[in-house]
């Protein structure tokens, strides 16, 4: 989709590969800008190289990751490294769960500063990052995850799914975002083998939620993108947009 406004709401997606990345793609990351706000949404392996197309690592507002799966951080420990021996950078704002800073810190072999200020983020969280505002809850998954509902200062509205089953509801997060960023990792006939959706619950769980549009992502490695994209679409009702790598589109 062209980009109506360059300057206000915007979603880049920095990778779209479920649990691990494809040949030539990323796992899972995505950069929210708003004006001069940019904020680094799930870290998986490939994302920070790819992040620095759109936006210098000096000028990233925050981060926020998800879960503790690796294909949602791992890039976090190259991030720091970046942060604290070349750029110099101290305190950027860091949001997530509990068990993906245990992770990090074993990891790493010491503590998240002075590169990062961590803030700790659990079902019910909500918190600002100069001027989107998001709000968590907990999803259908084997670890803490979290589901965010992200807006910006206009009311304009992007809801993240990050990793779930079928039994968490999109409408949780409220109806009628602008934008509903869905992963489909399952194909059709694999429904409820694993907690993630299918392309045609994805649909359905936008749907439920009213959300203005659908963009699939998370997809497994070799999936057909093509059938996913129209399994979703008969269970959405509308148009449904695949997400690809450096893919940008304003909410």
């Amino acid at each position: 989709m062209a980009l109506t406004d360059p300057s206000g709401f915007t979603l880049t997606v920095l990778g779209c590969s479920g649990s691990y990345a494809a040949p030539g793609e990323a796992c899972s990351g995505y950069l929210l800008s708003s004006e001069d706000t940019h904020v680094w949404l799930d870290c998986g392996p490939g994302t920070l190289a790819n992040l620095q197309t759109h936006v210098a690592l000096d000028e990233l507002t925050g981060i926020v990751t998800t879960h503790a799966h690796a294909d949602h951080w791992s890039d976090l420990l190259t991030a720091h490294v970046a942060f604290q021996h070349y750029l110099d950078r101290r305190a950027v704002p860091t949001f997530g769960t509990a068990e993906t800073r245990e992770r990090f810190e074993a990891a790493r072999g010491a503590p998240t500063g002075p590169a990062f200020d961590w803030h700790t983020i659990t079902d019910g969280s909500m918190f600002e990052l100069a001027g989107l505002r998001f709000t968590c809850a907990a999803t259908d998954h084997p670890v803490e995850t979290l589901a965010v509902r992200v807006a910006d200062g206009r009311g304009r509205t992007l809801v993240y799914t990050a990793d779930t089953g079928a039994e968490w509801s999109l409408a949780s997060l409220g109806t009628g975002a602008d934008v509903a960023l869905c992963e489909a990792t399952l194909a059709d006939d694999e429904a409820g083998s694993f907690t993630h959706l299918t392309a045609r619950e994805a649909g359905e769980a936008a749907r439920a939620a009213d959300a203005s549009r659908l963009v699939l992502t998370h997809f497994a490695p070799g999936a057909d993108r093509e059938e996913q994209r129209r399994l979703a679409t008969a269970a959405f009702g509308a148009d449904v947009e695949v997400a690809s790598t450096h893919y940008r589109t304003a909410i």
